[in-house]
């Protein structure tokens, strides 16, 4: 069964989450291909790509109108190159979940959305019900198009391959979406869902000024990337993109820190895969503690201060 993965680049290199979409095609049995679809810097990633492991080939689509990874335009050249595959897979990102449809839709199939293993060459695993229950699916279509959760999955390795880069063209520009700007939070932090550590703040800590108290410096003394629950974001502590849930980021760090977040269903989905997770609450009946692997009920206000100055 051949596949074929969407890659996510930037700058010349190639997401995290790519790698993860490579294992998950990887466990469908056949050839492992990869789209790189770009403007001026699609070439470096394509490079970058073809040296991951287990990959056969990449398919280098250079483009302005690929520049900026409009769905509008992205879409009809996936669905173009995907004839030649049994699989489409793309990481469960904002990016791919914004493209994966209108492909699932331009090839006529239904899509598999959010997989966590691979059981068979049609056959999947998801959770439903925001993570409380795992579904098997099975698809009957010719063509799968296959969304992929990326913290259910090992990276593949970025190095030791040698696959072969080859030129593909599409339609180019649909006209119908154009890039208007870009609004990025730069940070020297690891990103949110890659991070090893993560130290997580909820509404309790009652506004901007004093999340950034609070948190940053316990972030800053573990090295961890800042997440939010999306009440904290809500209520405007912290940017969107900080946020962890079933409607934010899905991570699955080593160690996870919950300050002041009560534990809410929603915010559970997003990060109950973590390797350890401590919680820090005052409310002993908080929902938290359940999947809490060590928790603390204490004030915050007190706690966090004097955890940060022990480190």
């Amino acid at each position: 069964m051949a596949a074929l993965v969407i890659a996510e680049h930037a700058g010349g290199q190639i997401a995290d989450a790519t790698l993860s979409a490579v294992t998950a095609a990887a466990k469908l049995g056949g050839d492992v291909h990869v789209l790189v679809a770009g403007g001026d810097d699609a070439k470096g990633a394509a490079d970058a790509a073809a040296q991951i492991a287990g990959v056969s080939k990449v398919l280098l689509a250079q483009d302005a109108a690929y520049a900026h990874q409009l769905a509008e335009n992205v879409a009809p050249l996936i669905a173009g190159v995907a004839e030649g595959y049994d699989a489409v897979l793309a990481p469960s990102t904002t990016t791919g979940k914004n493209i994966a449809p209108r492909v699932a839709a331009l090839l006529d199939v239904m899509q598999l959305s959010d997989i966590i293993s691979v059981e068979g060459p049609k056959s999947f695993t998801r959770p439903i019900y925001a993570g409380n229950a795992i579904a098997t699916v099975e698809s009957s279509d010719p063509k799968l198009v296959i969304t992929v959760r990326t913290t259910a999955f090992d990276k593949a390795e970025a190095t030791g391959g040698s696959a072969a880069v080859e030129a593909v063209n599409g339609a180019g520009d649909a006209g119908l979406s154009s890039f208007v700007k870009l609004d990025a939070v730069k940070s020297d932090r690891p990103e949110l869902t890659s991070a090893g550590i993560i130290v997580s703040g909820g509404r309790a800590l009652k506004d901007g000024p004093t999340f950034e108290q609070y948190i940053t410096p316990l972030a800053d003394k573990l090295g961890a990337a800042i997440g939010a629950s999306r009440a904290a974001v809500d209520a405007g502590y912290v940017p969107n993109d900080y946020q962890v849930g079933q409607t934010g980021k899905i991570v699955a760090p080593d160690l996870y820190i919950a300050i002041g977040i009560s534990g809410a269903i929603q915010h559970l989905a997003g990060m109950k895969d973590s390797k350890v997770i401590v919680a820090i609450n005052k409310d002993a009946d908080a929902p938290i503690f359940q999947v809490a692997d060590i928790g603390l009920v204490a004030d915050l206000f007190n706690a966090v201060p004097e955890l940060t100055e022990k480190l």
